[in-house]
């Protein structure tokens, strides 16, 4: 399987990566965070990560952490650029910092194919990074996910990026996607990044690999004719052959394409990202 290799920008460096964890400079602050992927030795030695970051968040045994300031001047809130937008970045209490970087290469093909009046779908679409570059690309776009905080976060990741009028829908992506299908609804592009198990605006919890079938046959029926499907999936309970094998019975099988997705740091290590599916119809 090819590997398609995201890159970092001005205000986004993998620096380096291994012994578990992964080393990043957002803007002008470094972070430390767990990263399971990073099975391998670090470029640098972890005395000197120490020296250069601003956070660490350190789980314990049950895999529940916090942060730890590591610089006195260190903030709990701010932004970065990506192009022409800005986005909101805050310390959380599951590692998370409100953008996943690796996400990069999705938004420049975004921008590049989806330009003009397109019609997009963002399901489990977090703090909206990939809705805003939908639209500055001039994209109707609708965005989708069932915390009201995370939504909340998009609209200030909207308005600091200087855009208007995407429309926020607070609901259980499955749910609201089985109703587009109902009500006869096409896209452009629908995007998905769905978690590996997820819960819903009245608590309602599925995981990943139970629903995998039905969320790509939704996305099928929900894209438009010469529509295109997104999707990324970091779960290794969902295998390559997987997500291929049902991708390719609805949308064919030269119509699919899976990669890995990695990023190479700074210290020259390579980061595996999980899997990336776009799909044709």
């Amino acid at each position: 399987m090819e590997k398609l290799f995201t890159k970092g920008w001005k205000d986004y460096e993998l620096i380096d990566a291994g012994g578990g964890k992964k080393l990043e400079r957002w803007g002008e602050v470094i972070t430390i965070r767990p990263e399971l992927q990073a099975y391998f030795k670090s470029g640098l030695p972890f005395p000197k990560w120490n020296d250069m970051a601003h956070w660490e968040y350190k789980e314990n045994d049950k895999g529940v952490g916090k942060w730890k300031k590591l610089n006195e001047n260190a903030p709990e809130v701010w932004s970065i650029g990506y192009k022409n937008l800005t986005f909101e970045l805050a310390l959380t209490k599951f590692k998370h910092l409100g953008l996943f970087p690796e996400q990069a290469i999705n938004w420049q093909h975004i921008s590049e194919q989806f330009s003009g009046k397109k019609r997009v779908l963002n399901l489990f679409a977090y703090s909206g990074a990939a809705s805003a570059v939908a639209k500055a690309s001039g994209g109707d776009v609708v965005h989708v996910d069932s915390v009201k905080q995370l939504i909340s976060w998009a609209k200030r990741n909207m308005v600091l990026s200087g855009l208007q009028d995407i429309r926020w829908v607070h609901d259980d992506a499955l749910k609201f996607a089985q109703r587009e299908v109902k009500r006869g609804t096409k896209y452009d592009l629908v995007i998905m990044d769905p978690p590996a198990w997820g819960v819903g605006v009245k608590n309602e919890k599925w995981n990943i690999e139970d629903k995998l079938p039905e969320l790509i046959d939704l996305a099928y029926q929900l894209v438009d004719v010469k529509g295109t499907l997104i999707m990324n999936t970091y779960t290794p309970k969902v295998t390559n052959e997987d997500i291929l094998g049902i991708a390719e019975l609805f949308f064919g099988e030269k119509n699919c394409h899976l990669n890995e997705l990695w990023m190479k740091t700074t210290s020259q290590k390579d980061l595996y990202f999980g899997l990336l599916l776009r799909a044709r119809k």
